[in-house]
């Protein structure tokens, strides 16, 4: 009864909803690269709307070096800016090198081209780089996928050699931003664990002036790595900007402090869209909660890219991931592992940089490696699964980290499987079996029951292990990556790393990681198992999609003649022709181009699980 006086309040909190969308810059990307294909102008893909005061102007990017790209004159070429001019704003000579991941600024010429703010700069296609690795992993989220197949005619037409013309985000300030004082625009390349609070105070600027500049509110103003925030300046951006750490404060959780006059209106602005946010929130899981499967594509969290901060005592960070964790975890000094392996002698020499050594009367492997362990060390020391490498403990030396495992007395799969092994190992169809379900349930743990669950993203025959049963154990998780819920999208990365046959499609094309990775490689694994071949001799130049050639072996009415020729000689005549045909389909669905389209492992593991008693039973029949 009392509710006509608030009309007028809803109203004008309504007008200034719209009008702070108008007066926002351009539309924050989001997640919008997550996949490849043209999708129009939806949330600025192609570039930042020219809706700027001028049609051109000075801007500034942000570049990370990377090992290719690392100095004045090599990032110069790259973005095709003045190298005169990188030097000047960071304070280096020409000539200068930078160290690898060094926050970089690059002033361009922005100017509109069509309907789009950009700067161009061109690139080389070469071997095996798809548009998303171009635009991702090169440019690094500077260009997208989608305005390099936009700028450039014939996408479709990719082969090394070829010149594609680039064109990088930029943008001009608006009337609006330019009479509050505004004068340049900095493409800011956004990276793991930041947020728009902490890039703002980064350069000295006004936390809602950011979020405006880019079309965000303060509850929606999440960002996403390897996307582009524009960040407001009133001067140019100095070089003691790229050098200030980001700190560790937390977004603020009301807008800065205004005239008494202002505040009912962000407090009526925040409520209005809270309420909105709500129901629809509502609304959605009301509709989807129902139709969520379990178990099926559980997504990378981005916590889990978060990197050891550099110039730390790796002594000191190992001392904090083992605080809470197994107590049978150990820190060995460099002398008991000298002692171990009779001073890491050539006679204790196993495959690379892996040594056995006894410890405590029992065997044990030693890996010498570089680089950052901490995640591996982190995930198998709260492992206790017969299927996964058992990690007792660590060591650190010059330099050098020292990883002490279970030992494998049968050493990798890899050693076994293949046709032509120097050594004319054999695995029987039942042990191959037997192998296959050990796998899948070691990924099954890893996908289910790990906390977090991990993603394993480098499964092959190398990295699997066989004891003295030839009972199998999934190793190295130096790529492991923690996952967490269930999405609806995928999130994506520009780090593509693995092993080249063994890694799904979406993942090489467009960088989407979900737990179908493993299911994906897994299915390869066990093709090679039975095929006595690595993958890359299973193609042919006639057909290069490992999908097509299994189903040119379904397809025939004599199937279990073509499976024969399709087998491990080495199996010949010995194995369940009935029960490989149905491996073979389950091999099928695990390759299928959409990962929602594969099973998950804990399906896989009942059909192997069903398969093994099968060939049990096949086994003792032969033998009577």
């Amino acid at each position: 009864m009392h509710l006509f006086p608030f009309i007028p309040l809803f109203v004008f909190t309504l007008l200034i909803l719209r009008f702070s969308l108008v007066l926002g810059q351009q539309s924050y990307i989001g997640l919008g690269t997550v996949a490849c294909p043209l999708k129009g102008n939806k949330n600025s893909m192609r570039g930042y709307t020219c809706n700027g005061a001028n049609r051109s102007c000075q801007a500034y990017l942000t570049f990370r070096t990377q090992p290719i790209y690392n100095s004045v004159t090599k990032i110069s070429t790259l973005l095709s800016s003045d190298p005169f001019e990188i030097a000047k704003i960071n304070s280096v000579s020409i000539n200068d090198t930078f160290e690898v991941n060094k926050f970089v600024i690059v002033p361009v010429n922005c100017s509109c081209a069509g309907e789009y703010y950009q700067t161009n700069t061109s690139y080389v296609f070469h071997n095996a780089e798809t548009y998303f690795l171009i635009a991702n992993n090169t440019f690094e989220g500077l260009t997208t996928c989608q305005a390099l197949q936009s700028q450039n005619r014939n996408p479709a037409d990719v082969y090394p050699g070829r010149r594609i013309a680039v064109p990088l985000r930029c943008s001009c300030p608006t009337m609006n931003q330019t009479e509050k004082g505004i004068r340049y625009l900095l493409s800011y390349l956004v990276k793991w664990s930041e947020s728009v609070s902490l890039i703002s105070e980064k350069f000295g600027v006004n936390f809602m002036t950011t979020l405006e500049a880019n079309s965000l509110s303060l509850t929606k103003a999440t960002i996403y790595p390897f996307t582009t925030l524009l960040v407001p300046l009133h001067d140019k951006p100095s070089n003691s900007q790229t050098l200030m750490p980001a700190q560790s404060t937390p977004p603020p959780s009301s807008p800065p402090k205004q005239s008494s006059s202002k505040t009912w209106v962000y407090v009526v602005v925040v409520g209005v869209i809270a309420l909105i946010s709500v129901l629809v929130a509502v609304i959605y899981f009301a509709c989807h909660a129902k139709t969520k499967k379990k178990d099926d594509l559980v997504i990378l969290s981005s916590k889990s890219f978060g990197a050891t901060e550099k110039g730390n005592d790796p002594n000191e960070n190992l001392s904090k991931i083992i605080s809470g964790i197994a107590q049978s975890f150990h820190v060995y000094s460099f002398e008991e592992l000298q002692h171990a392996t009779d001073g890491f002698s050539p006679s204790c020499w196993i495959k690379g940089s892996v040594y056995r050594g006894v410890i405590n009367d029992d065997f044990a492997a030693i890996k010498k490696t570089g680089g950052d362990v901490s995640k591996e060390i982190e995930i198998l020391s709260k492992i206790n699964h017969s299927n996964v490498i058992r990690l007792s403990g660590a060591c650190f030396h010059e330099g050098h980290w020292y990883l002490v495992y279970e030992y494998a007395s049968n050493g990798a799969l890899s050693e076994w499987i293949y046709f032509n092994n120097v050594d004319g190992k054999f695995l029987s169809w039942t042990q191959r079996m037997q192998i296959a379900l050990d796998v899948a349930t070691g990924l099954d743990y890893l996908h289910r029951f790990t906390s977090p669950p991990h993603i394993h993203k480098d499964v092959k025959s190398s990295n699997i292990l066989l004891d003295t049963g030839f009972r199998a154990k999934v190793a190295n998780l130096s790529l492991a990556r923690s996952v967490e819920g269930e999405e609806d999208q995928f999130p994506a990365t520009r780090h593509i790393v693995g092993t080249r046959g063994y890694m799904a499609p979406e993942y090489l094309e467009n960088g989407l990681v979900s737990t179908k990775l493993d299911v994906y490689a897994f299915g390869v694994l066990i093709l090679e198992m039975l095929t006595g071949k690595e993958v890359a001799s299973i193609l042919t130049e006639d057909n290069t999609d490992l999908s097509n050639v299994l189903s040119g072996i379904l397809g025939e009415e004599n199937c279990y003649e073509k499976l024969k020729e399709f087998m491990d000689p080495y199996l010949l005549p010995n194995y369940p022709s009935e029960l490989a045909t149905f491996v073979v389909e389950m091999i099928h669905s695990c390759i299928k181009k959409d990962p929602a389209s594969r099973p998950n492992v804990h399906e896989i593991v009942s059909f192997l699980s069903r398969t093994l008693d099968s060939s049990l039973s096949w086994e003792r029949s032969v033998n009577i």
